[in-house]
């Protein structure tokens, strides 16, 4: 949504409840393995961070950058506090207290070059109080609202979060509008009264020193007191209650499925049988309560069995249970019915985000929504989309995940999904996007002046490093273990070496004390990465070559002759926007792809070949007016009826 203002378009925000803006319905944290790249690719698009935060851990540091993770815990007051301040105060946004029970659409669009193909266009949204509000562009984020319900062992009622009601008719508007709905799962787990927790007994878990903030923006976190978590675990004790209870939850049934990589207590106890124990962090959730979440035992067995199981765990033989567990059901739409920019092919104007297109975790929601918002607000003003690729980062690999392949679980992003990860990593989100933001003219003036700052400042440093060229000898008088050869060997050369670091080149020059810490750990990591990356990029022009070869939103499959029926029934159901997202679609084999490949260009060349006679003809005709009116008898005469112009003055020359 305020992707949507920035992009310039007056933009109304229509949501249940003025009061629940910024409330997190799970854990109070964001980021972690994957998905703390994609806070850092959400910050570099002008989103917000840090606010909040109040306990700063980067995951993986054991292994290489490209795999880092940053997480952060938030105090769920004060997130919901500067949320709501900054969208209130938000330019070009309003804020409209209303639950949406219906869209509303124009029918027969159909071609229309105006539509790209879809056969209708939003017009507006109707209220439950009966309310329309016109507009030709919506985005629709219905998390786990939609058609939701919550399951506490056998017992089941209609909510989208506890205690807030869920949202039907736009379930029923969706199916009517000819969307592809299913059902996922997801859950949570019990709160604890932290005053019942015995912390003496438990492992403590400090966030880093100094804490290291998400956005480009911050030099340090905005909350300078951090709080500290603390780890148990599950036992056989533990894990015989909830076999004990199997038969006594509805929501473990595997009709519905739930996320495979965030299981329920109960699905780590079923498929990990070998297994003694399960790690469990207990995450305060802010400084004005004493509430404490157990991340890792989300679970919906009977609340009874919820409280016995809990006692059995060392440090909370005597906690309380503040609220039970429980699990959430909902419906979401096949993804695959969207375009890149998230809009939908069957209705112009209208975009979907968040875990309505299957995803699971906030993470994913927000790039979702920062994506739609940007892409609805260009549309509103007729302005070209903005489409993030698979090499431009974590938030266009899983736009395209979910666009080529749909979903059957709930979708989690981790760096094994992107076969650009030595690229695309997390401490360079703003080099990759914060242009394309910019580009698209929905960075702020400020973000843009403090990186063109940075860059400038990496680049100085960067040429300081590359002019300081010394052979192997002087370099090994100096105490660095270089081969003995006679490559000259410069400074960037030498933070490729195990242990070197621009601290310790200091001494030898000077001039890298001048520059800040940020510019100097930035420098060393993209050094350090540079030869692989050099490799990754002939990969990557070739990965964009297919990108760039573009697919009709009307193509015929049925006349590319060597596609199986199978694969011309997933084309023309997925109605790939390019061949590079036709290659990924399930199902599509290497053959298939070869012969979608040739079709296409054999078509682009007929069609360069057309416009080069056309620009030859219109040349000739400038100049020889006899020649003109020869073309013009050739047309009116080869054309018959419905005939073509352009074709006949071709045959004519």
């Amino acid at each position: 949504m305020a992707g949507a203002a920035r992009a310039g378009a007056r933009t109304a925000l229509v949501t249940p409840k003025l009061d629940n803006i910024g409330v997190c319905s799970c854990n109070p944290s964001f980021g972690g393995i994957g998905k703390g790249t994609i806070i850092r690719e959400i910050d570099a698009l002008d989103g917000l961070c840090d606010k909040a935060g109040v306990h700063f851990r980067v995951l993986n540091t054991k292994k290489g950058p490209a795999v880092w993770g940053p997480r952060a815990q938030i105090d769920r007051q004060l997130y919901k506090k500067h949320m709501q301040a900054e969208l209130v105060a938000y330019p070009n946004v309003s804020i409209l207290e209303g639950k949406v029970a219906d869209i509303v659409v124009q029918e027969d669009v159909d071609g229309d070059p105006e539509y790209e193909g879809a056969r209708r266009r939003i017009t507006g949204v109707r209220l439950e109080a009966g309310e329309v509000i016109p507009t030709n562009h919506v985005v629709i984020t219905t998390g786990t609202f939609l058609g939701g319900e919550i399951h506490i062992g056998l017992d089941v009622f209609p909510s989208g979060r506890m205690g807030e009601e869920a949202t039907f008719g736009l379930s029923k508007s969706l199916r009517d509008a000819g969307f592809r709905l299913g059902r996922l799962k997801t859950g949570t787990p019990p709160r604890l009264d932290g005053r019942t927790i015995d912390f003496g007994v438990l492992e403590a878990q400090p966030g880093d020193s100094p804490p290291t903030p998400f956005s480009y923006l911050s030099d340090e976190v905005a909350v300078k007191d951090q709080l500290t978590c603390y780890g148990t675990h599950t036992n056989e004790a533990a894990h015989a209650i909830i076999r004990a209870n199997l038969d006594k939850s509805i929501h473990i049934r595997e009709t519905v499925k739930g996320p495979r990589y965030c299981p329920s207590l109960e699905s780590k106890v079923i498929r990990f049988q070998d297994k003694s124990k399960h790690i469990i962090w207990l995450e305060p959730e802010g400084f004005d309560t004493d509430v404490v979440y157990p991340n890792g035992i989300s679970m919906t067995v009977p609340a009874d069995a919820q409280e016995q199981l809990l006692k059995t765990i060392r440090g909370l033989e005597n906690v309380k249970m503040i609220q039970p567990g429980y699990g959430v059901e909902y419906d979401y739409v096949d993804p695959r019915g969207l375009r890149a920019s998230l809009q939908s092919k069957a209705i112009k104007g209208l975009f979907l985000a968040g875990q309505i297109n299957g995803t699971t975790g906030y993470e994913e929601a927000a790039a979702q929504g920062i994506i739609a918002g940007i892409n609805a607000g260009l549309a509103s003003q007729g302005k070209p989309e903005m489409i993030l690729s698979r090499s431009d980062g974590y938030i266009g690999i899983m736009i395209d995940d979910l666009i080529t392949k749909g979903v059957s679980e709930p979708y989690r992003m981790f760096t094994s999904r992107s076969e650009f990860r030595m690229s695309s990593r997390a401490d360079n989100a703003d080099l990759r996007l914060t242009g394309k933001g910019h580009e698209a003219g929905v960075v702020s003036s400020t973000r843009w002046r403090h990186f063109r700052d940075q860059v400038a400042e990496m680049d100085t440093l960067t040429e300081l490093l590359t002019s300081t060229r010394r052979p192997a000898p002087t370099w090994r008088g100096l105490g660095y273990q270089v081969n003995s050869d006679s490559t000259l060997r410069t400074g960037l050369d030498l933070l490729r070496l195990p242990g070197v670091s621009t601290t310790n080149l200091t001494a030898h020059i000077p001039g890298i004390a001048t520059f800040s810490a940020r510019a100097q750990s930035r420098v060393t990591i993209e050094a350090i990465y540079e030869p692989y990356i050099t490799q990754q990029r002939s990969a990557i022009r070739a990965f964009q070559r297919d990108e760039n070869l573009r697919l009709d939103s009307g193509l015929d499959y049925g006349a590319i002759a060597g596609l199986s029926t199978e694969e011309r029934a997933l084309l023309r159901h997925t109605r790939p926007e390019s061949v590079g997202q036709a290659r990924r679609i399930e199902g599509v084999t290497p053959s298939g792809a070869l012969h979608l490949l040739r079709y296409v260009r054999r078509e682009k060349r007929k069609e360069a070949r057309v416009e080069v006679v056309g620009d030859l003809l219109a040349r000739r005709a400038a100049h020889n007016p006899r020649f003109r009116s020869d073309i013009a008898a050739a047309g009116d005469g080869g054309g018959g009826d419905g005939g073509n112009g352009d074709d006949a003055a071709v045959n004519g020359y």
